[in-house]
């Protein structure tokens, strides 16, 4: 049994820190992607009316299928995952697994199907769950190297991250309180209350200015013009911070080959 394990672990999981994953996708992972990127194509397609009606049973086989195949891999995931050292143990170790962000994202990929035949719902809930399969998407995750570097860079730069968001929320209740003072005797329908402002504030320190909400007081224009030439200087920062976190990721992820020049033979670092 340790044996298919093993076997079924190398085939499945392309993550080789383990020694026994994989380097690059098997077949099987493979079919998993193309899966994926049909599920999302059927879904767009099925939002189309005439479609809809004219190959709804089709879609519905395929749905059906779908949700087989991505019942199975998660079942397998879980048998696995104590070939990996960080899952070791048979009972928390799986545990720990079906709580990692890869896990709830395969478990949230075939939920929906199944809540149906839980729970009773209304039509209007079994929408909504029909756009959940979208999240199909955020399985490729596990495949793509580019999409697991930014999940990396956010990771190492997340501290940073957190004091800017923290800046910027900062920055938008005190100009959405300040502009709601500003305006309330003339417009208390669109500035009613702090809360009802943040709308603007938004617009406003994002700089995207979509007209709905303005100013009409000096007072309040001047604040605006204020706040949106700290929004633009603000809401670069997280631009900065993001690219110097994937310069650093790119360059620790090289060989030392690469970051040594070819001509001198110096590092590159």
């Amino acid at each position: 049994m340790n044996k298919l394990k093993s076997r079924v672990y190398a085939a499945i999981e392309t993550d080789a820190s383990t020694g026994k994953g994989s380097k690059r996708p098997h077949a099987f992972n493979v079919f998993i992607i193309a899966l994926i990127l049909l599920n999302i194509a059927a879904v767009m397609i099925s939002s189309v009316a005439s479609v809809e009606k004219r190959y709804s049973g089709l879609f519905r086989l395929f749905e059906i299928f779908s949700v087989v195949v991505f019942s199975i891999e998660y079942a397998l995931r879980i048998w696995i995952c104590t070939e990996n050292p960080k899952y070791r143990h048979p009972l928390w170790g799986r545990l720990r697994f079906a709580v990692s962000p890869m896990a709830i994202i395969d478990l949230a990929a075939v939920f929906p199907f199944y809540v149906p035949m839980l729970i009773r719902a209304d039509l209007r809930f079994l929408r909504v769950l029909r756009l959940f399969r979208l999240f199909r998407v955020l399985k490729l995750g596990r495949y793509s190297r580019s999409l697991r570097l930014v999940g990396d860079v956010v990771s190492s730069r997340r501290g940073e991250l957190a004091v800017t968001v923290f800046l910027i929320l900062i920055l938008l209740i005190l100009s959405s309180s300040l502009l709601y003072f500003a305006e309330v005797d003339v417009q208390p329908e669109k500035f009613s209350s702090i809360p009802a402002s943040l709308w603007w504030g938004v617009v406003t320190l994002t700089t995207v200015g979509y007209g709905d909400v303005i100013p009409m007081t000096p007072v309040g224009k001047i604040i605006s013009s204020i706040i949106s030439f700290l929004g633009v200087g603000l809401f670069a920062l997280p631009a900065g911070i993001l690219g110097a976190g994937f310069l650093e990721e790119i360059r620790k992820n090289k060989s030392p080959k690469e970051r040594t020049c070819p001509h001198c033979g110096k590092s590159l670092d």
